[in-house]
């Protein structure tokens, strides 16, 4: 009998915050979810909302990740055949599928990492728009026609990696199997996505709809587990290629085991970005955009610029307005409309961003609003992981919460003078992953743009990301990029065939 998608279960229709529990098995490979062949080492699933379990972790073993890299080169040996008009209309319909259940997929999002509906349902929206992107340039992928002396020529054919490897992080775990599964397929490839252990849920709903979408069994593949599923993965020798999008530490391990296979690597890493506001802005747009810099997703975002530079004529004006909308942020269930900011991920790390905040104040940062515990009145939400978000005030550059990424709903203002010194201290970091500036001036705008150390760099808005725009970083941000037609190199490669159409010179 055929497994009924999870979108279909009873639990997933009615679903809702504190009252999901999902017993179904998480893993996914050869078109169909898979039982854990044991119950080592299992981790509950909390639902960041109300801290109640969603559902264990059973992380996959070495035979477990070895059955579906298999599938899935087993798959890509047949997806690889089909043409690029081909892939793009079972990729279409992926995106019709994904658009058509995007308020059901939104409101599974929500439960398992806590961010509100009207930020879920965005992120759901940017999935099927990256599908539907990638399946437009599948059609034109091609080579170069080179000619030769002597009626000679070259050619070049744009051909798939083999099975790659997508490693997800848990703030964005949809919209990130999305942006790393859709290039990838449209070259030609197979993936085996692995989320985060902490949010296991989504990229099997994905992986769902690209098999109703009519991709091969096996093509696009979901193992579950954390650091020692990722190492067996980026060791395997049928893996061409490995994407990961996390922390810096892990990163470098991504890296280094992925070498050992001369394996190809791209790393979405963390941040620490610069925001710049001169005394000529639009100040009500900069006070939005700092809003939009700092709190989407309760501020767990890895290019967030959480270090805003303000022009010390403007800081009162500033600091009055960004704190005012900062206190009237409504945080609590995520599920409701309203809410504009729901729940961290995990007590941990909850805790964890309110001890920066501690550590700022101890340092002399002054903080403005927010920076506690929240518990909403709800009762099944009294066990979440709320906090409210935070603006500090008279930081400095040496400080911890302006130098180390938090991760959280916390907003560090610094005042600064002049465009060479701001531009000194923005670039003053191991990380360059992005950076924004609010002024008037088009071509300071522009000259401050050039000189950011940093993948991206928003002008007069932030965090604004359309899946035809690159995105990645500088320097310890990472490498490679994500979103836009140049992603279709890093999940692919180039052969030269030269053809020669007289004689072999006689040399020897």
């Amino acid at each position: 009998m055929a497994q009924q998608p999870l979108l279909s279960l009873p639990e997933f229709q009615n679903a809702s915050t504190g009252i999901l529990v999902v017993k179904e098995p998480l893993n996914f490979w050869g078109g169909q979810r898979v039982k854990p062949k044991h119950a080592k080492n299992v981790e509950p699933v909390y639902q960041p909302s109300t801290g109640s379990v969603l559902c264990d972790m059973i992380p996959c073993v070495e035979e477990e990740v070895d059955q579906a890299i298999k599938s899935a080169n087993s798959a890509y040996l047949q997806w690889r055949k089909l043409s690029g008009m081909e892939r793009s209309r079972i990729m279409l319909e992926a995106a019709r599928i994904i658009r058509e259940r995007r308020n059901e997929i939104a409101k599974v999002e929500v439960i398992n990492n806590g961010k509100s509906i009207t930020e879920a349902e965005v992120d759901i929206d940017i999935a099927w728009n990256c599908i539907e992107y990638y399946a437009g340039i599948a059609p034109t992928l091609s080579g170069q026609h080179i000619q030769l002396p002597g009626g000679s020529f070259a050619y070049t054919r744009r051909e798939p990696l083999g099975v790659c490897v997508g490693i997800g992080a848990w703030n964005y775990p949809f919209q990130i199997a999305a942006w790393k599964s859709a290039p990838a397929l449209a070259c030609g490839n197979a993936m085996v996505f692995k989320p985060s252990p902490m949010t296991p849920v989504t990229a099997v709903i994905l992986a769902e709809i690209y098999k109703e979408a009519g991709v091969p069994e096996g093509l696009f593949n979901v193992v579950q587990g954390g650091a020692e599923t990722g190492s067996l993965l980026c060791h395997h020798p049928m893996v061409a290629k490995v994407s990961f999008t996390g922390s810096v530490p892990t990163g470098k391990k991504v890296m280094e085991m992925a070498a050992k296979g001369v394996k190809q690597v791209t790393l979405e890493l963390g941040g620490k970005s610069p925001l710049i506001i001169f005394k000529d802005c639009e100040l009500e747009n900069a006070i939005k955009g700092a809003l939009m810099a700092n709190f989407l997703t309760q501020g767990e975002v890895c290019c967030n610029g959480t270090r805003v530079f303000v022009q010390r004529e403007i800081m009162p004006q500033f600091l009055e307005g960004v704190v005012k909308r900062t206190k009237a942020i409504a945080v609590g269930n995520p599920m409701l409309r309203d809410t504009r900011m729901g729940a961290l991920i995990s007590k941990p790390h909850m805790e964890k961003v309110l001890g920066f905040i501690n550590q700022a104040k101890e340092q002399g940062a002054k903080v403005l609003c927010g920076g506690e515990r929240f518990v909403p009145t709800d009762p099944k939400l009294k066990g979440g992981y709320f906090v409210t978000p935070c603006v500090l005030d008279n930081c400095s550059d040496d400080m911890t919460c302006v130098k180390e990424e938090i991760f959280g709903p916390v907003m560090s203002v610094l005042p600064f003078d002049t465009e060479e010194e701001v531009l000194e201290r923005a670039n003053n970091t191991t990380f360059g992953l992005a950076s924004g500036v609010f002024t008037r001036d088009i071509a300071r705008a522009h000259r401050v743009a050039e000189n950011l150390q940093a993948g991206t760099c928003y002008i007069n808005n932030y965090n604004v990301g359309p899946v035809e725009v690159p995105f990645g970083g500088y320097k310890m941000s990472g490498f490679g990029r994500e979103n836009g037609l140049v992603t279709i190199e890093y999940y692919s490669q180039l052969k030269t065939v030269v053809v020669e159409m007289g004689d072999v010179e006689e040399y020897f």
